[in-house]
């Protein structure tokens, strides 16, 4: 494993990093753990470039404030975060980063810490970045969500969890991934082992913060779809690839963020996905903020309206009966 910048935020940091980097792995059978880490594939995936190699870069200039970045991910993962008292409810968490890098702490630990009062088990994700030289690219990141999925609900009995309870939060390009995920949980991404052919990858609910959603030009963020689909894509790919395109009553229900002054990712995106959950016949739910900028998660987005998103988050949840009805004071997100 690489670190650039090694400095202590970053060689601490790797003691709660998502830690497909550190390989701390725990056997199935084992009762869920904290921290522990559970690789979707036995070893990197075929068509895994073999020069890759897990880098954390420290990215912030405080030594409060760690801002930290995985690149060159080989071997995918999911990290648990346990809550005291988990109520059975589980949510994927897959932090964002233009599909060029993934942000651990902001859009992943931050948010996990934030869950588990509310008795959610989190798994981070860690997923390949596609513009990393993997075969098949557009559909690496695809393909280890839908195992994700299907690994947590495989063993939801051993770990205490509901199969019927398992959501997907996925933020910036994340929110693509999310979207993807939602509408293509039963794309052919990859084959199937024997263990999986009857676990559906279909998350229960899903939730996208200031999402990346088409591929189309209008609103594209042109970052995230080189990375996804390369410099030129045909017309066919940026169609396979605008999850708003192929939403059907089957789509999962879906929580949406996103702030209105948004500089890098258009708030266009995430309401062309709630206008096509609308129209089809989907509950949805979407907030558009005033102001906000990109990629405030929760502390980022310091004392404007916006911070509030995720105890609608949280309501929302109740509403939906993944979350128990009736949380106090002390159980609020913020």
């Amino acid at each position: 494993m690489n670190m650039s910048n090694r400095n202590p935020l970053a060689l601490a940091g790797c003691v709660l990093a998502l830690t497909s980097c550190l390989q701390v792995n725990v056997a199935m059978a084992e009762p869920l753990s904290q921290h522990a880490v559970y690789p979707l594939w036995d070893g990197p995936p075929e068509g895994t470039p073999a020069e890759l190699s897990p880098t954390i870069s420290e990215r912030s200039r405080s030594l409060f404030a760690p801002d930290r970045a995985l690149t060159g991910i080989n071997e995918p993962s999911l990290t648990a975060w346990v809550p005291e008292h988990p109520n059975g409810a589980a949510i994927i968490i897959a932090p964002g980063g233009s599909y060029r890098r993934v942000v651990l702490d902001k859009e992943g630990i931050e948010i996990a810490r934030a869950l588990a009062p509310l008795g959610v088990t989190s798994f981070l994700l860690t997923y390949r970045l596609p513009g990393e030289g993997h075969e098949n690219r557009a559909d690496a990141p695809l393909a280890d969500a839908q195992r994700a999925v299907r690994l947590v609900r495989r063993q939801a009995a051993e770990w205490n969890l509901d199969p019927d309870r398992i959501g997907f939060l996925g933020f910036s390009a994340a929110g693509h991934l999310g979207a993807s995920l939602a509408t293509g949980y039963d794309r052919a991404a990859y084959t199937l082992d024997d263990a999986e052919q009857a676990v559906s990858a279909r998350p229960d609910f899903v939730a996208l913060v200031y999402p990346v959603v088409t591929m189309q030009d209008e609103a594209v963020h042109a970052g995230s779809r080189e990375a996804l689909l390369g410099e030129a894509p045909s017309a066919e790919q940026k169609q396979a690839q605008s999850p708003e395109e192929h939403v059907d009553s089957r789509t999962p229900e879906t929580f949406i963020v996103h702030a209105d002054d948004d500089p890098s990712v258009s708030s266009m995106n995430a309401i062309a996905f709630y206008s096509a959950l609308h129209q089809a016949g989907v509950k949805a739910e979407l907030h558009v903020y005033r102001d906000g900028g990109h990629g405030f998660g929760i502390a980022g987005a310091g004392d404007l309206p916006v911070a509030g998103w995720p105890d609608l988050l949280a309501s929302w949840l109740e509403r939906i009966d993944v979350l128990p009805a009736a949380r106090s004071e002390s159980e609020e997100l913020r």
